[in-house]
């Protein structure tokens, strides 16, 4: 289901609902400007999805913030496979916490980090979970 560039409202709907229904394999949510708050909201549906194999959250503008919620979801999470996160300024921060997450987490082989302004230190620590994680392919 796609439901890209239709506002934050929209975007959290269809996740409230999804919590309980738990059927979709494939959610596209860019464009929604859902932020760091929606971006928490996100995180917590997909820390509990257990069918959810691909996410888009493009241009969303969830921040270093935003990140962390959607990383820490990613910690437990071995069900989803493709993550996109690019045009989200989450900069150095950010990528550290999709960093620290992809050291845990054994299911994810997608992951688009592109327009994000990750500088050094956040790209060191992407390499640094690049050493350890063995199914991030692309």
């Amino acid at each position: 289901l796609d439901v890209g560039s239709n506002g934050l409202e929209a975007a959290l709907g269809i996740v409230r609902v999804e919590r309980q229904r738990n059927k979709l394999t494939s959610l596209g949510l860019g464009g929604c400007s859902i932020g760091p708050t929606g971006a928490a909201g996100i995180a917590e549906y997909v820390s509990g999805s257990g069918v959810l194999k691909s996410l888009d959250l493009d241009d969303n503008h969830v921040g270093a913030e935003g990140a962390a919620a959607i990383a820490e979801a990613l910690r437990g999470n071995g069900v989803l496979k493709t993550l996109d996160l690019n045009g989200n300024k989450i900069g150095d921060e950010g990528a550290k916490a999709i960093g620290g997450a992809l050291a845990d987490n054994a299911g994810l082989t997608n992951l688009v980090l592109y327009d994000n302004r990750i500088g050094n230190e956040g790209a060191k620590a992407l390499a640094a979970a690049l050493r350890v994680n063995e199914v991030l392919k692309n």
